[in-house]
């Protein structure tokens, strides 16, 4: 069997889209990838309904069948890059885009766009989405969905292992080797979100590629103890937040605290700290018996995160999930693919340890063909 998993995560820098094999002795394995462009016009509205504002309901109307259009023309580029026709997929995973998630609100709520019925019919593929809603109907946060994929895919019986996703926001998967072991997860705070957002403003560049900008300025002290006061970091888990939380306006508010703001580059290297400390921070204290630390999502390429992390993680080894046969880059979309799988075949795709939920539920609409 084939599936195909698309997601745009918060850095909204493309539609990942995955084409994986699910054979029947259930070894799954990644067949072809595709990064799908965002036109910048879609992109500035999609940042723009991260936040409040004018004519939300039609804006976002127009945005879900746009979405649903692009989403469905990175599946079938990532098809027609394999070779494989509509019917030897057996469906297509799609998270969508998130636009609000706010577990703690009076009437908890996920909201994501790129509407499925558009990916159906543009596909011809029966297409499962809205997964986050069930858990949360659970009780749980939604969020993060991906721990049990980890737990599938990047297991050791030996080590007792941290999966951390590094994307616009960060994440974390404890994997201990003892299977009987509950497996736990949760929303460390920002990946590359604010980095990624301070150096679009400052220097019209879309990422820090490598971490350079960062290591030409020095953290700023000052603002790394404003920035770490934040009670998000201190919550116990299960929790999970947004660009909707950390954005520019949380670093600006913080920033006016100061007497003397930071060089922009010296913020730029505080983010970086702030990334680097909390994901460490988090481990350190909810996840001690870690011995190891495998990173995947964007923050793997930014070669200054990477040694800051294992600056501070130094009580385990720090590599990318490279070293374990998955690509940094695209984990989360073959998750979504093998969420998919869950869901056609009845079976639960979250973790109630990690989500809160309070039962294991089968995630997700189908949006048959």
């Amino acid at each position: 069997m084939h599936y195909i998993g698309l997601i745009s995560g918060t850095s909204v820098d493309a539609i990942d889209a995955a084409l994986v094999s699910l054979p029947a002795n259930g070894k799954f394995t990644l067949v072809t990838t595709h990064a799908h462009p965002i036109p910048a016009a879609i992109r500035d509205e999609i940042q723009a309904l991260m936040r409040t504002g004018a004519d939300e309901i039609d804006r976002f109307g127009e945005l879900d069948m746009a979405l649903g259009e692009l989403f469905a023309e990175a599946a079938n580029t990532v098809m027609a890059q394999a070779g494989i026709g509509k019917k030897d997929i057996r469906a297509i995973g799609s998270h969508g885009q998130t636009l609000r998630h706010r577990p703690r609100a009076a009437h908890p709520f996920t909201l994501q766009v790129a509407d499925p019925s558009v990916i159906a019919e543009r596909t011809g593929i029966t297409t499962v989405a809205d997964f986050r809603a069930r858990d949360m109907a659970a009780g749980g946060e939604g969020a993060p969905l991906v721990p049990a994929f980890h737990r599938h895919v990047l297991h050791s019986p030996k080590q007792n292992r941290a999966i951390i996703n590094i994307g616009g926001i960060a994440n974390v998967t404890y994997l201990p080797a003892d299977a009987a072991q509950p497996v736990s997860g949760f929303d460390t705070g920002p990946g590359n979100t604010l980095l990624d957002q301070w150096i679009a403003r400052h220097r019209a560049h879309p990422h820090d590629e490598g971490g350079q900008w960062a290591a030409s300025g020095k953290s700023s002290n000052p603002l790394l103890e404003q920035l770490l006061k934040d009670p998000y970091f201190e919550s116990a888990p299960p929790k999970s937040t947004g660009r909707e939380y950390f954005n520019p306006e949380w670093l600006e508010q913080r920033l006016q605290k100061l007497p003397a703001p930071p060089a922009a580059a010296d913020v730029q290297a505080t983010l970086l700290q702030l990334t680097a400390q909390t994901i460490a921070r988090a481990i350190r204290r909810f996840l001690p018996q870690t011995q190891e630390a495998y990173v995947c999502g964007g923050g793997a390429h930014n070669r200054e995160l990477m040694k800051a992390l294992a600056e501070h993680l130094s009580g385990a080894s720090v590599a990318t999930t490279e070293a374990l046969g998955w690509h940094p880059d695209w984990v989360e979309a073959a998750a979504f693919a093998w969420l998919a799988h869950q869901t056609l075949e009845g079976q639960p795709g979250n973790l109630p340890a990690v989500t809160g939920a309070r039962r294991s539920v089968i995630l997700g609409g189908i949006y048959k063909a």
